[in-house]
């Protein structure tokens, strides 16, 4: 057997791929092995993980997210983390986790989650728990200095939104995030618009015009108009308050006296493709999984 002291990266690497199982969780393993890499494998099972490295292939499209704050409020992470069911979702581990991704996240100021150790480890044993693939899917972090930020959680935390605004007071920011929360703008302005996406946009306007039978003049005007709404529809400053829809966030911000420098919109599982199963192929995946 191999001594204690001769456990080595490359070791523990090669059991973490064998197994799915954590970095510290391998090392232990690999000790109480001596360093035998196949009883190590079999210290891993017993403990659960190597079933948890069955269940990453699953897809994880439920979860919450979650918004953590510096005490002094210069800086602000959100962050969001999946499960298989609402039901593991709603469990308190999953959701102690979840504030443990954004807090280590804001702690290193860190929006890449794999280079933070620590959460993984955290992961691989949660999912051994609680029995789910567990994915911690991204973050963004703000450092803001003096400026002011908003947040809102909604909707049973499935819907999280930062913002970060010069100018105007703490209680109209929650409002811009709140209203970012319902009316989900995908820029601020017409300004950032990609010019691909303008272009893709006119060229379907201008296919739409061509079928009208208009005058070319005329199909100009209705497809400059139809990119101004269309734009103004997801840019946040065209949008109406969704406390009045009177005015639109464009003027209630120069009445306000300030600025959105930027937001986050994180909406639980958006943009995840989830393949709906009969009742008949979920106990056939549940009892192959659980092989």
């Amino acid at each position: 057997m191999t001594n204690v002291t001769a456990i080595t990266a490359s070791m523990v690497k090669e059991l973490r791929e064998r197994t799915g199982a954590g970095m510290m969780e391998c090392k232990a393993a690999l000790v109480e092995a001596k360093g035998d890499l196949s009883e190590a494998e079999i210290v891993i099972a017993k403990s659960g993980h190597k079933k948890a490295a069955k269940k990453a292939g699953r897809v994880a499209a439920e979860g919450m997210v979650a918004i953590q704050l510096t005490p002094n409020k210069d800086a602000v992470a959100l962050a969001e983390v999946n499960s298989e069911t609402d039901f593991v979702a709603r469990h308190p581990d999953f959701q102690a986790f979840v504030k443990l991704v954004a807090e280590i996240a804001l702690e290193h100021k860190q929006e890449d989650l794999s280079k933070l150790p620590a959460l993984e480890e955290a992961r691989q044993n949660l999912i051994a728990k609680l029995g789910e693939n567990i994915v911690a899917r991204r973050a963004v972090v703000y450092s803001v200095g003096k400026n002011i930020i908003g947040q809102y959680i909604h909707h049973g935390s499935k819907i999280g939104v930062i913002v970060e605004m010069t100018g105007g007071e703490e209680a109209l920011a929650k409002d811009l995030a709140m209203h970012i929360a319902a009316s989900k703008p995908e820029f601020i302005s017409m300004d950032q618009v990609p010019a691909s996406e303008m272009a893709k946009m006119k060229d379907i306007f201008m296919a739409q015009a061509d079928n009208s039978g208009k005058p070319p003049a005329i199909q100009e005007k209705m497809v400059q108009g139809q990119i101004n709404k269309h734009f103004a529809e997801i840019c946040l400053l065209g949008q109406a308050f969704f406390k009045d829809p009177d005015k639109t966030i464009s003027v209630l911000l120069k009445e306000k006296q300030a600025n959105i420098v930027r937001f986050t919109r994180f909406e639980v599982g958006e943009g995840i493709e989830v393949v709906k199963l009969n009742f008949h192929e979920e106990v056939m995946a549940q009892v192959q999984g659980s092989k």
